[in-house]
């Protein structure tokens, strides 16, 4: 249950008379409407409000709910009186608004309790107030939205005021003999939002006439009972305050858990905790030595270009043991070489013909490649093979959030003609190595905080990392069966992982 959904309980519970007990000593709310009769009456011959039209008798078809025998059902106006907003030729357009003068409240401004008094709120001047003859609004009054956010509700904080076209004034008259608190309540009660449903008219945008408000339903307990009620409700809401924060953080921790998972099992996967050591299945060690010979004949034959020395790894560096058949090992030291993309200007495209696109960098992130990621604005005229992304392609993104720089996959499959743009690198790896490992290695936080320390930029929506980043990253190497076994466990785990979300 959410926290919403306890209050709707609550409320509901309290508007059908079972949330405190009934008192027959606090009388009937038949004795009470009939004081607030006469109280109107009273201010009627005073002409401090207006005789109003007979409203419809309450039917028992209309009542959604028994209630205690000494309460009773009265339509909303019965005990609030419902003031429109001046709609005529003086309504200010909104260019006339300003920062200054006396407030214009809008549904914007409202958010369930009060007035907001933020950047939103406009204001009228003097003159334009004057010249109102209907809408303006005295301190306490509660201002309702009739139209878009039907509902949405606020008491009016301030001396003086005027309301938007979309909104209403509730003004009760009978502050002495009615608790304004207890018809607040009604205000956040799933009946009050069940009536809008019942008489919203709106089309193309949620709409209540005014006089459908008047007909409202509204369960009224004797005066007494309306205070203790009110108590009562005061007296949990710091309960229900817990358990939405207690609620709140369940959720996050929800929310959170799928990706923790995730982590999780990713840094078991390179501490070497995933799946067991085999001693038959021969040393990381061996492995390095392997490639180290591969790489140096592939330069003698002048097939790859030799590269600077990598520096070797220092104890500071490596962020947790490994088991002892494994290598700390840098990125560049099992790369044959890295294939840079180009920054491509973008031309009209033809009427007829082909088309070859350009990966966006969000091609590349930490899923698998989106070939529809792309600027398809290129006509062949612009296809350079050299830049070709063909499947099995080892990209990384060497541009990006600085959340997201780094971002890796391997393309699985490509149906359209690609090339890489100049923020998508491709990464060559020695054969003797499973390259699915390497990429799980880089999407570890692990390697993603060395990558995201390392970038550069001024702008956090586009950080940079180099060639040299890459080289120098640091991850661990276990014995080539070793990798295969990691990663068929990692494709056995993570979906579980997804199925959480």
């Amino acid at each position: 249950m959410t926290p919403q959904e306890l209050k709707n309980s609550i409320l509901q519970l309290a508007i059908q008379g079972k949330l405190v007990e009934q008192r027959p000593e606090e009388g009937t709310a038949e004795e009470l409407f009939a004081q607030i009769q006469q109280e109107k009456q009273r201010l009627i011959a005073e002409k401090k409000i207006k005789k109003e039209k007979p409203l419809p008798e309450i039917t028992e078809d209309e009542k959604p709910f028994d209630i205690p025998e000494s309460w009773r059902w009265v339509r909303l106006s019965q005990i609030w009186s419902i003031l429109n907003g001046d709609r005529g030729k003086n309504y200010p357009a909104k260019s006339t608004l300003s920062k200054t003068g006396i407030p214009f409240i809008s549904a914007v401004n409202l958010n369930g309790k009060t007035v907001v008094e933020d950047e939103n709120l406009l204001c009228l001047s003097q003159i334009q107030y004057d010249k109102l003859g209907n809408g303006k609004l005295q301190k306490n009054d509660v201002v309702v939205c009739i139209r878009g956010s039907l509902g949405k509700h606020g008491v009016y904080p301030f001396i003086q005021g005027a309301i938007a076209s979309s909104l209403v004034i509730l003004r009760n008259y009978f502050l002495n003999i009615c608790d304004d608190e207890f018809l607040l309540l009604y205000l956040d009660s799933p009946l009050f939002f069940s009536e809008i449903k019942k008489y919203d008219n709106g089309t193309a945008q949620p709409n209540l006439a005014a006089k459908s408000l008047e007909q409202f339903l509204i369960p009224l307990p004797p005066a007494a009972e309306q205070k203790r009620i009110v108590a009562k409700i005061e007296e949990l809401l710091p309960y229900i305050d817990r358990y939405e924060q207690a609620w709140s953080k369940l959720e996050q921790f929800n929310s959170r858990f799928p990706e923790d998972m995730k982590k999780s099992l990713l840094q078991y996967a390179i501490q070497g905790k995933l799946v067991e050591q085999r001693p038959e299945e021969g040393t990381a060690e061996e492995l390095f030595d392997q490639i180290q010979q591969e790489k140096q004949r592939l330069i003698a034959e002048k097939k790859i270009k030799k590269e600077k020395l990598l520096p070797e790894i220092t104890d500071d560096e490596k962020p947790f043991d490994i088991p002892e058949n494994w290598k700390w090992v840098r990125v560049g030291s099992l790369l044959h070489y890295i294939d840079t993309g180009k920054s491509f200007k973008c031309d009209e495209v033809p009427p007829t013909g082909d088309k070859c696109g350009i990966i966006k960098v969000s091609a590349v992130t930490w899923g698998q490649f989106q070939e529809n990621e792309s600027k398809t604005c290129y006509s062949n005229d612009f296809w350079v093979d050299e830049y070709a992304i063909h499947k099995n392609d080892f990209l990384i993104c060497r541009a990006n959030t600085a959340a997201l720089v780094g971002g890796c996959v391997i393309v699985e499959q490509i149906g359209k003609k690609l090339m890489l743009s100049d923020k998508v690198l491709r990464l060559h790896f020695s054969k003797m190595l499973y390259s699915y490992y390497i990429l799980w290695a880089l999407r570890t936080s692990m390697v993603r905080n060395q990558f995201s320390t390392a970038a550069t930029g001024t702008s956090e929506s586009m950080k940079n990392i180099s060639q040299d980043v890459i080289r120098n990253t640091i991850i661990p190497l276990p014995p080539i069966e070793e990798q295969k076994r990691i990663v068929k466990k990692l494709e056995q785990l993570l979906p579980l992982c997804e199925g959480l979300k």
